[in-house]
This record gives structure tokens, sequence and C-alpha cells, in this order.
């Protein structure tokens, strides 16, 4: 875990998102989404000095040798505007996006991480991912993660040519997404997996504040007395995503006025 260190100046915030899934369920309707999207980060770009998203921006993205999917154009227009702003852009991939590799860094400049990272900010220790994969339990997306993050399963569906291989992927991203819908929307209390994981990790290392996606309910739960885990949620119904200003991390959600 590299420890990476941001200082805020006075009135600047950090903000945190994850989970926009552009593309699901339809063109139409992720337009519509896109399109609220941008709208917050014109809303916040004013004040702030740092934004984190925290993976499956996209509900599914490979980056081949010349060409990446269709779409989420308006969401890298704005990211590459802010960037080249001067605002530091932290994206970390998550398990439907994990396929990130050279595009965001070499075209907007953008960081990618693939693994959870801890930084410093002010006097805060943050852990921040995007959360698929830890804490106890779901074997089977465990065992697939390995698979699909392998370099030789990669470089196998890069051979394959996009119209098929973005529709395979189309196909099983809404699968996937459409079977765990339900499970997404209940509170599992102390079962909660990325809860355990934070507890672990707590254990041995302190950190005020354990940030991930992937779970699509927003939450905010104690790991231990002086240490909180904030879910940032999702962005097809919640619109959720998390502030610090330098001092406290709280959640919020995005009131669209359009």
């Amino acid at each position: 875990m590299n420890l990476k260190d941001i200082r805020l100046p006075a009135g600047k915030k950090v903000y945190f998102a994850s989970d926009f899934h552009l593309g699901a369920p339809n063109r139409k309707k992720s337009i519509e989404r896109e399109k609220k999207i941008v709208r917050w980060l014109d809303s916040i770009s004013a004040d702030a000095h740092a934004l984190f998203l925290l993976g499956d921006l996209f509900d599914f993205w490979f980056e081949y040798k010349h060409a990446v999917p269709k779409g989420g154009v308006r969401l890298q227009g704005k990211l590459a505007e802010m960037s080249d702003a001067g605002l530091p852009i932290y994206i970390f991939s998550g398990n439907h996006d994990m396929w990130m590799k050279n595009y965001f860094p070499e075209e907007f400049g953008i960081s990618v991480y693939h693994q959870p990272l801890s930084f410093h900010i002010n006097e805060s220790r943050f852990m921040l991912g995007h959360g698929d994969g830890l804490g106890p339990g779901d074997r089977r997306f465990k065992m697939l993660k390995k698979v699909f993050r392998n370099p030789l399963s990669i470089w196998l569906f890069g051979k394959v040519h996009p119209d098929l291989g973005i529709g395979i992927a189309n196909t099983w991203s809404k699968t996937s997404r459409a079977s765990h819908m339900e499970k997404d929307s209940i509170f599992l209390g102390e079962n909660e997996w990325l809860l355990a994981y934070c507890k672990e990790v707590e254990g041995a290392q302190h950190h005020d504040y354990y940030v991930f996606g992937h779970r699509h309910l927003p939450l905010d739960l104690e790991v231990a007395s002086e240490s909180r885990y904030i879910n940032l949620g999702e962005w097809l119904s919640h619109n959720t995503y998390g502030v610090f200003d330098g001092k406290k991390m709280n959640l919020h959600q995005f009131k669209d006025e359009a």
C-alpha cells in the first residue's frame, strides 16, 4: 500500500464518486445519466482540489490496440478539460472496467490504479479502491477476476474483433448486473464484506477513512472509534458522492435541477 500525500489549500475540497456504469441499461438512459454527471462535475470544479473516481465508470471498458468502446465521450471530454486545467484526477478500475490500461494516462494525463492505495489528505489517512474481490466470501467472483486479469486472457480477448468482443462483454455485463440488483439494495449489517475487510486492515494499520464503490449502496459505518468505512453508492439511482473538506468526510447526493 503506497502512501501518497495531498495538502488542501484553504477553501478547497476533495471529491469522490464511483459506479457511473455508462452504457447501462441502454443508450438513451446512459446519455441522460452522463449529462447529469457532467453537470455534477461542473458544479464541483470551482472548489475541487482533487477528484477520485473509484471504478465502474463504464458498464464495460476494454482498450484494444487501436480502439476503445463507443460512448462516454461527454465524460471523457469533461475529464480532459478538468485535467488540462490542472486538477489532479485519480481513477481506480472496477470489475466492469478492469481492462483500463494506457488510454486515460496518455490521452488525459489521468492516473489509473488497479489495487487499493493509501493516501494522506491533510492529517487524515485514506484507503481508496473500487472494492471488488476484497473481504471474505464471493470465491466465484475472485476466481473469475483472476481469469479476467490474467495477461494471457487479456491478450486473447484483444485478438477478438471489437464488434464481437464488445457485444459479448456487454451481454455478460448486463446479466451480471441484473443478477446482483436485488442484493445490492439490502444492507447486510455485520456481514458487509467490505466492512469486514476494513476491520482486518485497521487491525494492522490505521486509516481514518476507507472509501470504496462496488457495493452500490451508500454507507457510512464505523470501523473503529476513529475510523469509518464509506461506500459511495452509484449513479444509476442514488447519485451519491463523497466530499472531504480537509477535516471531515461526508456523503452527499447530487440534486440535479436540470
